[in-house]
């Protein structure tokens, strides 16, 4: 099992949801690869619910991966 931290880069908007800049979760997953892109990034938009209440769904359009490149994905272990 991998341990991943999603950091927000910059503060955004949109749909209006507001993303701050180092807004932080870890993610444990089954995958070695980046969270963002498996299963739909449901890990991680579990992960943003829990911790902020934020529906990344909602601010991505529809799709997780169109705010992959707004965040940093770093493996932790």
């Amino acid at each position: 099992m991998a341990l991943f931290k999603i950091t927000v880069k910059q503060t955004q908007v949109s749909n209006g949801i507001r993303l701050e800049k180092g807004m932080s979760v870890q993610v444990a997953s089954k995958y070695s690869s980046n969270p963002m892109m498996i299963n739909g990034g449901q890990e991680v938009q579990d992960a943003f619910m829990r911790m902020y209440g934020i529906d990344l769904r909602k601010f991505g359009g529809g799709n997780i991966a169109n705010s992959a490149s707004r965040m940093e994905v770093v493996k932790i272990s």
